[in-house]
């Protein structure tokens, strides 16, 4: 298992923050990216459509500024989320805008789309796709993905219902370059995990909206610090497509969590000019809020860089943890 170059002695905790709708913005990338992961937003999260280019243009330039003041630490790079669903009106213009930025790595959802890839290689980048089974996986990486994101069970967000431990062995039995893990990652230990079980890097996302750079309302914040897993009601109610999501948000909607819904997956849409990401799914990531499993590890709000730190310390003490002593192979007939 080999890194892309990007990615080789860039990193200062083997792990990518994911895009979370809303959620990610320029302010909360940079403090990712400058604390030494790869930090990432989802271009629908500008707008109107041209406030993309004003994103990257100030993304660059903080990290750029960064760089030539700390030659010893540079940042890391950045990403950005592109939805290739073929209702996406916005994808040629984000797109377009993604390669003139040279945008250095750019994940892929909701459709595997070769031109796209395509794109994204004509000036060196690398592309990066969300994947739930193995089936979406081999498909992604024949279309010319580079890399793949493991969406696994209790990941927030558009999460998928298989192991962590099934679909990485899955995949692992065939693909040898860069896997990454989604599925309730908020604390060192499981990014350890995750790369044991064969991932290269964790992808974390829920843990970061409790922090002071996040876009999101305090009351958002303070549910992730007091919910725990039991408290995730997985879902495709509110915008077609399965995701977990936190059971107070859905109360507070005057909603039973208990007996929700079911949605027509047909009738997803990312097109500005229809009620899904333009107006209803923003409503729905607005009031309902999205969040993973692995929320219990949250106890406070922090900034992005502590929240980091501290999961740089678990990691690192993890690793202490378990390679402290030798463990034996047991004795035959044991």
């Amino acid at each position: 298992m080999a890194l892309p170059t990007i990615l080789k002695n860039r990193l200062r905790l083997p792990a990518v923050a994911s895009p979370m709708f809303i959620v990610s913005n320029p302010d909360l990338v940079v403090a990712q990216c400058i604390s030494g992961i790869v930090g990432s937003f989802p271009s629908l999260n500008a707008r109107p459509q041209s406030a993309l280019r004003e994103w990257l243009a100030s993304i660059t330039e903080q990290l750029a500024k960064h760089d030539a003041n700390h030659p010893s630490a540079p940042s890391a790079p950045f990403a950005v989320n592109l939805i290739v669903h073929k209702s996406n009106d916005r994808l040629d213009h984000d797109l377009a805008v993604l390669t003139e930025f040279e945008v250095p790595i750019v994940i892929t959802s909701l459709g595997a789309r070769p031109e796209v890839n395509d794109a994204i290689h004509s000036y060196g980048g690398i592309v990066l796709h969300d994947v739930i089974n193995n089936r979406f996986a081999r498909k992604a990486i024949e279309k010319g993905a580079d890399g793949l994101i493991a969406v696994a069970a209790g990941a927030g967000g558009h999460a998928g219902t298989q192991s962590p431990f099934a679909l990485l062995q899955e995949i692992r039995e065939w693909f040898d370059g860069p896997l990454l893990l989604s599925g309730a990652i908020a604390h060192g230990r499981s990014i350890l995990a995750a790369q044991a079980a064969g991932a290269d890097l964790a992808y974390i996302g829920s843990a970061f909206i409790a922090t002071a750079e996040a876009n999101a309302s305090e009351a958002y914040k303070q549910m992730i610090v007091d919910a725990c897993a039991d408290e995730v009601v997985y879902s495709n109610l509110f915008t077609g497509v399965h995701g977990n999501y936190l059971r107070g948000s859905i109360i507070a909607a005057g909603l039973d969590p208990d007996n929700l819904a079911t949605s027509d997956p047909s009738a997803m849409s990312f097109s500005a000019d229809k009620p899904s990401v333009g107006e209803s799914e923003s409503k729905a990531w607005r009031d309902i809020w999205g969040a993973g499993q692995g929320i219990g590890a949250v106890r406070g709000v922090m900034s992005a860089a502590e929240l980091v730190e501290r999961l740089r310390t678990e990691y690192f003490n993890a690793h202490v943890d378990l390679f402290a002593t030798t463990p034996q192979a047991p004795a035959v007939g044991s």
